[in-house]
């Protein structure tokens, strides 16, 4: 059986490798198809399938958009864009720079507050990367000013703090109609990690049906067995494609590995292949 990972960062935002250097990490692990699925940025797309080119594996275009339901940050996944969308390319490049403008206030924040980082230092080398908070909480631990990144983001990049404000929001209705645009399947990314609890997971499953959902985020490296079986009934429920990935961020997660989580994490390409009939019952 051939295996899939359909949840995957580069350093195009905040994972730590290059697309290529994860699309040879996929050959190693023996997985048939990935998606590369950076925030708010298709930037390592045309990198990760130039590499796959001539190798026995599938790239999917893809991309997470972080967008705010009911005062609350979620995600919700692109799987199969097209990153050639002119309209869709303009609308990315409108995110990374409402990023960038947070980012520079963050930086000014920071600095005033005494903590010592520069936007060279958040970029890590990389001046094309999407940052995330993922980036100033890496600086802030090699700096030493906390133990661990879980740390920095408690006590530093929290919302509700005095140094990280919210980038400027886009809302679920404005997330899918870009993904509408550019002929992707939207698909809610780790419902559970939201803490909204049953009842108003399935109220915000239910929502972005009707706005034209067409998977749902079933196995993921946060989730439990027990966890996945219920989003797979929620799936079922509202007729949405079931998926699944590790949500891989290279050395910025160490604990999720490419393809496999962390630990019990296996997507099966037989449903990568339910996924492509769906789309193209819909035309896609």
């Amino acid at each position: 059986m051939n295996f899939v990972d359909l949840h995957v960062h580069s350093n195009a935002s905040d994972g730590t490798l290059t697309p290529s250097e994860v699309v040879a990490a996929a050959l190693e692990k023996g997985l048939s198809a990935i998606a590369l699925t950076d925030h708010d940025t298709i930037e390592g797309i045309f990198e990760a399938q130039q590499a796959a080119k001539t190798q026995p594996i599938e790239i999917i275009p893809g991309i997470e958009l972080s967008c705010v339901y009911q005062g609350e940050e979620i995600h919700i996944l692109g799987l199969y864009v097209d990153p050639t969308v002119e309209t869709f390319r303009k609308e990315t490049d409108s995110l990374k720079a409402n990023r960038e403008k947070r980012n520079l206030e963050i930086i000014k924040r920071f600095q005033a507050a005494g903590i010592l980082i520069t936007l060279d230092e958040v970029k890590g080398g990389n001046p094309d990367t999407v940052i995330t908070r993922a980036h100033f909480a890496r600086v802030l631990f090699e700096k030493g000013y906390v133990k661990n990144t879980d740390q920095a983001f408690k006590k530093y990049l929290s919302y509700t703090g005095p140094y990280c404000p919210r980038k400027e929001e886009i809302t679920p209705e404005h997330a899918m109609n870009l993904l509408k645009d550019c002929n992707a399947s939207p698909v809610l990314a780790h419902p559970y990690l939201y803490k909204l609890g049953d009842k108003k997971t399935e109220e915000l499953v239910a929502y972005l049906k009707g706005l034209g959902l067409h998977g749902l985020e079933v196995y993921h490296s946060s989730n439990n067995q027990f966890e996945s079986g219920k989003l797979k009934k929620l799936s079922v429920k509202y007729d949405l494609f079931p998926t699944g990935g590790s949500d891989f961020h290279g050395s910025n997660k160490p604990d999720i590995q490419l393809g496999s989580g962390r630990g019990g994490l296996r997507v099966s390409s037989l449903l990568l292949d339910d996924i492509k009939k769906i789309r193209q019952e819909k035309g896609l």
